[in-house]
């Protein structure tokens, strides 16, 4: 018998494993990676319990979820229910390659309110084509009884009831299976977070086809928006100057202040001499120019090399800017 566990790496996740690993199945834990998720602390997670792991990458059917979930977002760009329907539909999908015969999650009733609660985790289950496949082994009893407990394939007696936002279940649970390590709760999810939302937010409202990059890009630097269709990457430090080089393609321009150390500036969509003047002025407001005189600015990119003399201006100037 084997289960396929949708592992986000957190305790809830381990606990659930750990249960089922208990009744004699096999789990196989799975993490869907995006842009928006990173695998790091699952796998970091699944090695300290020995637990076989898979990551797969589902980005272009989730970004559509993300532009058009069909049950809305939560308190940022999160479309929680149709994230989780969705990776719930890909694990039903994966369960024939991988021998598997049903699915389970971490998911604690209650937890979340919004996205955890009953008529929420029901239409999850609805929603990904599981229905009774889908084991939620911290709140079984909670919840009405699935395939696996029906056929006997793991005892329902076995299982947990646990319910609401307290934490202290859960630790008390871990250490009977011995599982000493995890992550401290903190959200994993960028979607989750008011800046990035809004940088995607902006990103999308501004063109229809949205490059894998772009959304990297989110990730780093301030973003200012200066006209409908041009857009301001500016690095912070040196890290982030870097990863900024790297995601420039042709068609992008780059600027930089040519004495003193300062940021890397990425200019996205439609470029102008006027506007590169504007860009030379934010490159110049950032760097570590000493005095309000005229600072020299170097572009480089599809418009060719060329060289700006910047009047030197307080960042505060440009705040409007910022998204």
């Amino acid at each position: 018998m084997k289960a396929l566990c949708v592992f986000s790496g957190g305790l809830d996740s381990m606990l659930a494993a750990g249960l089922i690993r208990a009744q004699g199945v096999d789990v196989l834990a799975l993490f869907f990676e995006t842009p928006f998720f990173s695998s790091k602390k699952a796998r970091i997670s699944a090695h300290s319990m020995d637990l076989p792991f898979k990551a797969v990458d589902i980005t272009p059917r989730h970004f559509e979820v993300v532009k058009h979930p069909k049950y809305g977002y939560g308190g940022n760009m999160n479309p929680c229910i149709d994230c989780h329907a969705l990776m719930f539909r890909i694990t039903g999908e994966m369960c024939e390659e991988e021998g598997a015969h049903f699915v389970i999650t971490g998911e604690v009733l209650g937890q979340r309110p919004m996205s955890q609660n009953k008529k929420a985790l029901s239409l999850v289950a609805s929603e990904s084509g599981l229905n009774g496949l889908l084991l939620r082994p911290l709140s079984a009893k909670c919840l009405p009884i699935t395939m696996p407990e029906e056929n006997g394939w793991v005892k329902r007696e076995l299982l947990m009831g646990f319910q609401g936002r307290s934490r202290k279940p859960q630790m008390d649970l871990a250490k009977i299976l011995k599982i000493e390590k995890y992550p401290s709760p903190a959200g994993g999810c960028l979607l989750t977070e008011k800046a990035f939302s809004r940088r995607l937010t902006d990103l999308l409202s501004s063109k229809g086809d949205v490059e894998l990059r772009e959304i990297e890009l989110l990730k780093l630097g301030r973003h200012l928006r200066i006209t409908p269709q041009t857009k301001l990457v500016v690095g912070r430090n040196q890290r982030e100057n870097l990863a900024i080089r790297t995601l420039y393609r042709d068609g992008d321009v780059i600027l930089t202040s040519a004495w003193v150390p300062g940021p890397v500036v990425l200019v996205l969509g439609d470029v102008s001499e006027s506007l590169l003047e504007l860009t030379a002025s934010i490159t110049a407001a950032y760097s570590d120019v000493y005095d309000s005189g005229p600072t020299e600015v170097k572009a480089t990119g599809r418009m060719g090399e060329k060289t700006f003399m910047a009047r030197v201006q307080r960042k505060e100037e440009f705040k409007h800017l910022m998204i």
